[in-house]
């Protein structure tokens, strides 16, 4: 492999690594499966791809093609040269909407093409949940298919022509041929030449096979798809390409079918209190002709209410039903889909406990939302039992679908297991998540008779052990089962034909191994127990809170939401969230050494997570990598020493005191430029970086010698006085102050500590235990007097509710974290007079308020001036405290904020006030673009006339 490795350096220009940490990063996909490949290629162009395939082939070494690794039967994973073929190759090439199709490269993200198609009102049919990170190449190795295959078919049915590099490095393109001009394409010796003239013959040798064994159902992709072969006038290898998993072939281009935007969609949800009436009532509904028709279950319904971020889009549930069947409509106007809306409520609304229709766009993006989460949300569920994918994808002629699932719960009885039960009910393809305990011998047994039993019943109900996620290292031992020897066979031949060394992706579709090999947890795994500050009580230890991540991948979306700010602007996998938990898990799990916890190259992968949170919340799995990061900093710090600007940063209350002290001649030092270049050379801190000013009079000496507004007070209230609001930015407490008075609150200063948030954010959790104890013990008495805690800062307020309960546990803290509220949160309507409200307000939400509360409430706060408010989505401003000040973050941090936050406010126009709740984010705001942004409160008070 060195060899390998040296001379793909001297011939290719993209990037090779064959070291153990990329080795490590790239040995899982998003299933039960993990195979540490022998080396990964990231290239840059269709030159590098040929070179590396035909390297690897002269040196007899597997090659195997990856986009976004969200595979969900191991087709991503093996002992080969793994390609990541989603950082560079991503360009949409061409598009002609007159003959409708577009051109892209395999590592297009699909809901990357679908921004780009919409501009041009258009769309490309199949639609994956997964739709935020999976790539085009992906859903091609697939033949994915999506929610809407009722209307678009699978991706087998809108691929018009690929270009690939073969497994002797030579390139061919795959399109429609008419038979007539077949034997130009079947002549010489060329590999190309030899695979038409087997598929060909394949395909006439087996035709009667073919056409009694493939299952006859809307959903099958199990096998290689011989049944394209059968075209009396037109034949197109490409069709062969799709669906078959990098088994024949690297795909470098896609000639995709490109379809017109429905004019206008609808949504009923319907609400039952059983699973088998929800399927009955979805097969009934086929017959009025829906783009779509989905089923989520009680589990996923129950996870979604337990995530921060899934439980705040279930508006559309009524009660507690146990399943939904969620109906879409495409039509030429909005009242052509309410009226089919309106019939399928007269038709089959009475078998439902409850309908809801929802037609607006953003309420039904909302329920999507939610249903392309379920996958995540299932594998997030605490223990060690999980609902994994092995016959998730099994699918059934859609009228037989009821009879089939009744069979399969039988089966999961059998084995006292239960299963989740969610997807394309309209498709007849459910995707059955048996919870199931890996880690025990016992129970991996138990997956392999489930699987047995399920294959059998499939083969009873003429179906396919895969409707859309493919064969892998899960199914593949089941298609002789499935199509019998003879057709087992033809594809046995096929492959060969394609790749003679069988290089390419080998074990997957033919020759698979065992289901049980290759595990990612076996009766084997153990992960080492490591002392924590945090107790992980939900998650079962530290190692369980690791291991929540599971692979999806939702981390390596980048269109929207904040998580994860470093992987949108590098697209390294070692900087997404997923990249992350499995450095650290090959640490706890002993395949890196112990040593490697306190090692550089572990301290360079999570150096670039920026504690936003962001995880905490998108993840439908909701891994907290911002606590998992400041874990592993105490453990890395407790044998390297801390550097300078981590103790000023961590004690920037004590700074704090003495810049308001010496101001402003403190003010004018910090602004020069000798003194910003001893902070950079010595400190490590930016000079490009401007430095907060200092304020002549704290918020609390202000507090103090203020004359308190009149007027009769109701309650009292603590106002949690940040280190900023005091120090910097008094200016916030007097409107705070003002607000809240106005709103007949008797408002209380208390002589509290720094929250702890810097100390955490370094792994100084001993430090920020003390500091927590020390509030706790502060706070609590004014908590038992029926007082609420509000702040300003969010990251500094919500650090009472998140880190507290688990740096100081009991009952103390458990109290204050109820208590304390953002002002937003606290005030959500105010009975008084604004005669002064700003025409618009362009609101940044920051990243630990978006995770923890929402920005919901903030909205609301400042809707009620009369302004117009437009949240934006703008990500995370990259500052994150400390992070946007170090001299080696600086650019990275200005590339986060430059990705949508910066753009936004530069687009906003003068009169356009700016609000953002957090320091960071207003002082990247006014180094990024020169405007200046207010905290929300100040905007408030000032519309009221207050300040």
């Amino acid at each position: 492999m060195a060899d390998l490795a040296r001379e793909l350096e001297g011939r290719i220009e993209g990037e090779v690594r064959f070291d153990r940490y990329s080795r490590l990063l790239y040995s899982t996909d998003a299933s039960i499966y993990q195979v540490e490949p022998l080396g990964v290629v990231i290239p840059k162009h269709r030159d590098d791809i040929e070179q590396t395939i035909r390297l690897a082939a002269q040196a007899g070494v597997p090659v195997l093609p990856r986009g976004g690794g969200t595979s969900l039967a191991g087709q991503a994973v093996g002992e080969a040269v793994v390609l990541d073929l989603s950082k560079y190759m991503n360009r949409v090439l061409d598009l002609n909407m007159a003959e409708r199709w577009v051109t892209v490269q395999p590592g297009v993200v699909q809901d990357g093409l679908g921004a780009y198609l919409k501009l041009h009102g258009a769309r490309f049919g199949p639609d994956t949940a997964t739709s935020d990170r999976a790539t085009l190449g992906g859903m091609i190795g697939n033949n994915s298919a999506g929610a809407r295959s009722l209307v678009y078919g699978k991706t087998v049915d809108n691929v018009l022509e690929v270009r690939t590099i073969l497994a002797d490095g030579t390139e061919a393109v795959f399109g429609p041929v008419w038979r007539q001009n077949l034997k130009s394409k079947t002549k010489g010796d060329s590999l190309e030449a030899r695979i038409y003239r087997t598929a060909l013959s394949l395909a006439e040798e087996y035709r009667s096979e073919i056409e009694k064994l493939y299952p006859h159902i809307p959903r099958r992709v199990s096998g290689y798809n011989l049944d394209e072969l059968l075209d009396p006038d037109e034949i197109n290898l490409a069709k062969l390409i799709v669906g078959s998993e990098g088994t024949l072939a690297t795909v470098i281009e896609a000639k995709l079918d490109v379809v017109p935007l429905p004019a206008a969609t609808g949504l009923a949800v319907l609400h039952f209190d059983g699973l088998l009436p929800a399927l009955e009532t979805a097969v009934d509904a086929l017959a009025l002709e829906p783009s779509a028709v989905e089923l989520v279950d009680h589990m996923v319904l129950e996870l979604a209410r337990k995530s921060l971020e899934y439980s705040r889009r279930l508006r559309f549930v009524e009660g507690d039903p146990q399943a939904l069947i969620i109906v879409e409509f495409f039509g030429e106007s909005k009242s052509e889909v309410v009226s089919k809306l309106a019939e399928l409520e007269s038709r089959l609304g009475k078998r439902a406990q409850a309908l809801v229709r929802v037609l607006d766009a953003a309420e039904q993006a909302n329920v999507w939302k939610v249903r392309k989460a379920a996958l995540p949300l299932l594998l997030g569920l605490p223990g060690d039992h999980k609902p994994i994918a092995f016959v998730e994808d099994t699918a059934v002629a859609p009228e037989h679908l009821s009879d089939y699932i009744r069979r399969f719960n039988e089966i999961l009885d059998d084995s006292q297991t239960v299963g989740a039960f969610y997807a394309h009910a309209g498709a007849g393809c459910l995707h059955i998540r048996p919870l199931i305990n890996l880690k025990e011998g016992s129970e991996v047994q138990k997956m392999q008779r489930l699987a047995e039993d399920v294959s059998n019943l499939v083969v009873e109900f003429g179906g396919a052990m895969s409707g859309e996620h493919g064969d892998g290292l899960a199914r593949s031992q089941f298609n002789k089962k499935m199509f019998g020897p003879k057709l087992y066979e033809a594809f046995q031949k096929l492959k060969v034909a394609f790749d003679p060394q069988g290089i390419m992706n080998p074990g997957k579709v033919v020759d698979g191994p065992s289901m049980t090999e290759n595990l990612r947890y076996g009766s084997s795994y153990q992960a080492i127990d490591l002392p924590t500050f945090f107790p992980y009580r939900k998650e079962g230890g530290f190692a369980r809170a690791v291991e929540l991540c599971n692979g999806a991948g939702v981390c390596r979306k980048k269109l929207d939401g904040t998580m994860c700010p470093s992987y949108m602007v590098t697209q390294e996998e070692e900087h997404s969230t997923r990249g992350r938990a499995n450095a650290l898990r090959a640490v706890l799990d002993g395949r890196l050494g112990p040593e490697e916890l306190t090692g550089e190259r572990l301290y360079e992968v999570m150096d670039l997570c920026i504690s936003c949170k962001g995880c905490k919340a998108e993840c439908p799995s909701n891994v907290d990598m911002a606590r998992l990061k400041s874990e592993y900093l105490a453990i890395y710090y407790d044998t390297h020493p801390h550097p300078l600007r981590d103790r000023m940063f961590s004690s920037v209350e004590a700074v704090g005191r003495l810049g308001v002290a010496a101001a402003p001649l403190s003010n004018w030092i910090t602004r020069s430029s000798w003194f910003r270049w001893a902070l950079e050379r010595w400190g490590g801190i930016d000079r490009r970086r401007t430095i907060p000013p200092y304020a002549r009079q704290t918020f609390s000496d202000w507090f103090v010698n203020r004359e308190p507004s009149t007027g009769r007070r109701r309650w009292r209230v603590v106002l949690f006085h940040d280190t900023f609001m005091n120090y910097n930015d008094p200016e916030i407490g007097v409107a705070a102050t003002r607000l809240l008075e106005a709103a007949g609150f008797d408002v209380l200063l208390v002589p509290k500590r720094c929250c702890g948030r810097p100390a955490i954010s370094k792994g100084m959790l001993s430090e920020a235990r003390s500091l927590a104890r020390a509030n706790v013990e502060l706070l609590y008495p004014y908590v038992q007097q029926g007082c609420a805690i509000v702040g300003c800062e969010p990251s500094c307020l919500l650090s009472l509710r998140d880190e507290y309960p688990d740096l100081v546990p009991g009952p103390e803290s458990e109290a204050i974290a109820k208590r304390s509220f953002l002002i937003e949160e606290f005030l959500p309507g105010l009975e008084i007079d604004f005669p002064s409200p700003p025409p618009k307000i362009m609101v940044h939400g920051h990243c630990h308020q978006k995770a923890l509360s929402g920005t919901d409430p903030l909205v609301r706060f400042l809707e009620q001036t009369g302004s117009r408010v437009e949240i934006v989505d703008s990500g995370c401003c990259g500052m994150a405290g400390s992070f946007g000040y170090e001299r080696e973050h600086f650019d990275i941090s200005l590339e986060m904020a430059g990705r949508r936050l910066l753009p936004a406010v530069r687009q906003a126009s003068p009169e356009t006030v700016l609000a953002a709740p957090g320091t960071s984010c207003r002082h990247q705001i006014h180094d990024g673009t020169g405007r200046r942004a207010y905290h929300p409160v100040e905007i408030v008070a000032r519309a009221a006339g207050l300040v």
